[in-house]
């Protein structure tokens, strides 16, 4: 994997943290995703245009559910910090609110990626408080595909709902992960900080319709639209099949000329003896079933207007006191009715009737229509000075109380679903105080919360000292795995890499990264 140096201010967040003795093995290491304004530009358009269909057809990273891992609490040296604890001061947007609720903050949000496979994916991710206003705290396996390398096409959107962008999608330029998530797939190392580009949104000037050949139009992911046209006989002219044929001859298959054999019904009374009848069953009245003859056990010799079937359907009280309402406006036809022992019904009461069915060539014409977007380019600002960017900490004691957002979607691994990913969620509480390992993921030293969210929450940030006011706090680690600890099937914690000094290293050099605008005051592409 091709690695690169990106240039850094020399202040940083401490002398400590920036000394380490040459022979030493790297903390950190770095790789560019786009940092061309161009690559940034056609990321960007991928994933807004045609109103976000590329973002609605994403999923979450793929976690298999059914193979959750179960931690083991050590008493490791390991878990000590090793070093002084820090704190970098959040920043935030929203006016300071009072609530006896947990306040969304405005930071937190979706990145999405495309994976190896061509898949749309997406995790959790919050906006972190940097020199530039512009960087990105999420889950290394979020930035970073085992064995491959960075992921494609990855952008922040914060506040996502539904395919809509509200404050613009944030590109990634630079990936900044520990140099033991990337050599080792060590989860102990499961973090990443990703510097954005300026915000970019898209100002919809919707076109008129355009028509188009069927070809095209099935291409197109947009708005669109097919109005059918039945072709009939020209007194005195060409016939429809005429009109037909010669489309077909001259537009070929994509010019929307097509022949449908279309069936009918025709009622009518009594038997039909010169073809083969097809006999439905209409629901009448109690009192127009009462006036029917009865049926006749051999159902060739069955009449239009013979007793049919009667349907018995129970129903609950609201049910019954609503068939009432309805039966009084004439939308009910059978018996709406209470019996003795106090259980409510409705009678629905059937007649035959029979029908002739027939069939004939219709020719008709779809003429194709697509909508494109004349969407205009709009630079939205830094990511920071839009949404705010939560604190950073580390070296902090365990024990802490958190707030962790995220994005859960998949299911527990009994197979219920009760998240849909589209909304966030949340989970608080106090994180353990020893250290847990999961050996298939080198885990020695992760920290733990107590939490049943489920993947989709991947990236969520762990933010410790949360003002509910102000909807800041600093983020203390990002959600990695998550476990089944009493073996019912079901999440019962999450957990996340302890945040170090190693991991102050990596921040501090993400935090330095400098970006920029991807489009100009006129929507056009800068260079």
């Amino acid at each position: 994997m091709k690695r690169l140096l990106i240039p850094l201010a020399a202040a940083g967040l401490s002398a400590a943290l920036l000394a380490q003795p040459s022979s030493a093995a790297p903390d950190w290491v770095t790789d560019n995703l786009m940092p061309k304004p161009a690559d940034a530009y056609s990321t960007a358009k991928f994933w807004l245009g045609a109103n976000g269909a590329a973002l609605r057809k994403a999923t979450q990273y793929n976690w298999d559910a059914k193979n959750v891992s179960k931690l083991v609490a050590t008493q490791s040296k390991d878990g000590a910090p090793d070093g002084k604890p820090g704190l970098t001061a959040p920043t935030g947007t929203p006016k300071p609110t009072a609530s006896k609720n947990v306040n969304l903050p405005k930071t937190i949000g979706k990145v999405f990626f495309v994976d190896h496979a061509g898949r749309y994916r997406w995790c959790s991710a919050t906006s972190i408080q940097a020199r530039n206003r512009n960087l990105v705290a999420t889950a290394g396996h979020c930035v970073y595909e085992t064995g491959k390398d960075v992921y494609a096409k990855w952008i922040f959107v914060p506040g996502y709902y539904q395919g809509k962008a509200p404050w613009g999608v944030y590109v990634g330029a630079y990936a900044f992960t520990s140099y033991d998530l990337d050599t080792y797939d060590d989860y102990d190392g499961d973090f990443a900080f990703v510097a954005v580009h300026n915000g970019f949104s898209l100002v919809a000037e919707q076109a008129e319709g355009k028509q188009v050949l069927k070809s095209e139009f099935d291409k197109f992911d947009g708005k669109k639209d097919v109005k059918s046209t039945e072709l009939k006989d020209i007194p005195g002219g060409k016939t429809a099949e005429q009109q037909y044929k010669e489309g077909l001859d001259k537009y070929g298959p994509n010019g929307g000329f097509r022949a449908d054999n279309v069936t009918s019904k025709d009622a009518a009374g009594g038997n039909f003896e010169d073809s083969v009848p097809t006999v439905d069953e209409v629901e009448v009245t109690e009192g127009q079933y009462a006036a029917a003859p009865a049926a006749n056990e051999n159902p060739a010799l069955w009449k239009n207007g013979d007793k049919g079937a009667t349907k018995n359907t129970a129903l609950t009280e609201a049910q019954y006191k609503q068939k009432l309402d309805e039966k009084a406006q004439g939308k009910v036809l059978g018996k709406v009715w209470k019996d003795n022992l106090g259980d409510y019904w409705l009678t629905q009461y059937y007649v035959v009737q029979w029908y002739k069915v027939s069939s004939s060539t219709k020719y008709f014409h779809d003429a194709y229509f697509i909508f494109p977007d004349n969407a205009k380019a709009k630079d939205m600002g830094r990511l920071g000075d839009v949404v705010g960017g939560q604190g950073f900490a580390w070296n902090q004691p365990r024990g802490q109380k958190v707030t962790v957002f995220g994005y859960p979607a998949a299911p527990h691994p009994d197979g219920d679903k009760p998240y849909t990913g589209v909304t966030p969620k949340w989970c608080s509480g106090t994180t353990g105080t020893k250290t847990y390992q999961v050996n298939t993921f080198r885990v020695e030293e992760h920290q733990v919360l107590k939490c049943s969210m489920t993947p989709g929450a991947d990236g969520g940030p762990w933010l410790m000292k949360y003002d509910n006011g102000k909807r800041t706090g600093y983020v203390n680690g990002v959600t990695s795995m998550f476990h089944d600890q009493d073996g019912n099937d079901r999440i019962d914690f999450i957990s996340s890499a302890y945040f170090d000094g190693e991991v102050a290293d990596v921040y501090n050099k993400a935090n330095y990264a400098e970006t920029k605008s991807i489009v100009g005051p006129n929507g056009e592409l800068l260079d």
